[in-house]
């Protein structure tokens, strides 16, 4: 009997699924609850002119949506943050363009952006505030993402501290994106094994730079120390690039105060005492090349300034050659963008400089009041 009941209700089972599908065979779909989206731009927007620029420029030829009206579901609901301002939002857009996209444009290609770069870049006003890690003004995320805050806060009049501030970032952050796409040689992160700091990397300043990173936050761990060490290469002048070399060459003390310091003196000239340590990038430290080319370094006592001290420098007693460290980590950067990418770092360094010294903020925001 059970066995008579089993096959009933099998067959029954088997009947009302064929019922059914006969029946959504022979009903007609209703209309969509999904809406059209239309893609247009509304020329009588008071937005539309960056919103035009936006779609030419960033969607259009790299199928990348540039977003900086902060959609709260883009954005890590963790944090306080606020949108970017519409004119700084403007003027992020063109920088972006200008000291990044066009760039690689040039060095590359518009495929290689398109096939490469990222596919979301949002804009937020404040920075991120973390008790864990600090101030984060750059995120990159998966290959595909990144996030620039702190716009709110640029000076686009300022070259120098937008390039510390926001083109370094981009470099840094599309670094990122690109070694989440292909591995550089694990050969990088042997160089300084033992010598990285997580959570000690921010109350360390250039001194760092003798154990051969080019940044503080470059010591936190190796894939920061990759994208720092390709983002200084790229945006640092020269001048400021042979300071870091010649930085990383010097050895360093941590005074009593907590201080790193480079030079010392003794006390009325008199090595017998306990020296004196004087913090790096001291004003009163000057220097006075003798006839023959001897370089003598003074400290000026505030004190008595008619009475310099000759000071010396720290031996460099940390077994690390930091100049050597660096310039490896440059090598294998400059290898990996050749070998993964077809593109040379020198070439992308060089075109960086070119656009350093022909920025003008007031000239690239025509880019987007000009459109009509």
């Amino acid at each position: 009997m059970k066995k008579i009941q089993y096959y009933i209700s099998a067959f029954l089972l088997v009947a009302v699924a064929a019922m059914s599908l006969s029946s959504c065979d022979d009903d007609k779909l209703g209309p969509t609850i999904f809406p059209e989206v239309d893609e247009s731009l509304d020329p009588s927007s008071t937005t539309y002119k960056l919103d035009k620029f936006l779609k030419d420029n960033y969607l259009d030829p790299f199928n990348l949506t540039f977003l900086y009206k902060m959609p709260d579901v883009s954005t890590n609901m963790n944090y306080n943050l606020v949108p970017a301002e519409y004119t700084k939002a403007i003027d992020m857009a063109v920088a972006c363009k200008y000291l990044w996209f066009d760039v690689y444009e040039t060095v590359a290609s518009k495929e290689f952006l398109k096939t490469y770069g990222p596919r979301i870049i949002l804009l937020v006003g404040s920075a991120q505030i973390s008790p864990n890690y600090g101030e984060t003004v750059g995120l990159a995320e998966g290959g595909v993402k990144i996030t620039l805050f702190k716009v709110n806060a640029m000076n686009p009049y300022n070259f120098w501290e937008m390039n510390d501030s926001y083109f370094h970032t981009m470099h840094h952050e599309f670094a990122h994106v690109l070694h989440q796409t292909k591995i550089y040689p694990t050969e990088f992160r042997e160089i300084s094994n033992g010598h990285y700091v997580p959570s000690e990397w921010r109350d360390r300043g250039v001194e760092i730079s003798s154990e051969g990173f080019v940044t503080g936050y470059a010591a936190s761990e190796y894939n920061e120390d990759f994208a720092e060490t390709v983002a200084c290469y790229i945006t640092y002048t020269d001048a400021r690039w042979e300071q870091l070399l010649e930085t990383a060459s010097c050895g360093w003390h941590k005074d009593k105060k907590g201080n790193y310091c480079r030079f010392f003196y003794y006390p009325q000239n008199d090595a017998t005492q306990d020296p004196v340590y004087v913090v790096q990038g001291d004003t009163q430290v000057t220097t006075k090349t003798d006839p023959d080319g001897t370089v003598h370094r003074y400290y000026y006592n505030p004190e008595n300034p008619r009475d310099p001290f000759i000071v010396y420098d720290v031996v460099d007693e940390d077994g690390i050659d930091g100049k050597k460290a660096i310039e490896q980590k440059v090598q294998i950067a400059r290898q990996w963008f050749h070998d993964a990418w077809g593109i040379d770092l020198d070439a992308l360094r060089q075109e960086v400089r070119d656009r350093q010294q022909t920025y003008n903020i007031v000239e690239l925001r025509k880019w987007v009041s000009e459109i009509q």
